[in-house]
């Protein structure tokens, strides 16, 4: 019953990969249309540029969430507060320090 309940929650997992790609591609590689204009590629249809940034999304999602570890809760607060919050507060201090020191950089 455990690799039942395993496989149902692959299973999940991969719908819900499914139904994010979708909005995905629709809110940042430009949606339906082609990625280039080129005269060439604006022949292939809407739809087809649709499932082919569909599958490069899945692909992506795949790839990341096998090559990634997966962390427990206490890991993740332990990395946010150990490593991020003072990498964050050393960049501000380094930013700032730019900024004072170089005013007339953007």
């Amino acid at each position: 019953s455990s690799s039942m309940g395993s496989a149902l929650f692959f299973l999940g997992e991969y719908a819900n990969m499914i139904l994010m790609s979708g909005p995905c591609t629709l809110l940042s590689p430009g949606g339906w249309p082609p990625i280039l204009d080129l005269p060439i590629l604006k022949r292939i249809p809407g739809s087809i540029w649709f499932s082919i940034k569909v599958i490069m999304f899945l692909f992506l999602y795949i790839w990341v969430r096998a090559a990634f570890p997966r962390y427990r809760y206490d890991q993740l607060m332990g990395l946010g507060w150990k490593v991020f919050l003072p990498l964050s507060l050393a960049w501000v201090v380094a930013v700032s320090g730019v900024s004072v020191t170089f005013p007339w950089l953007p």
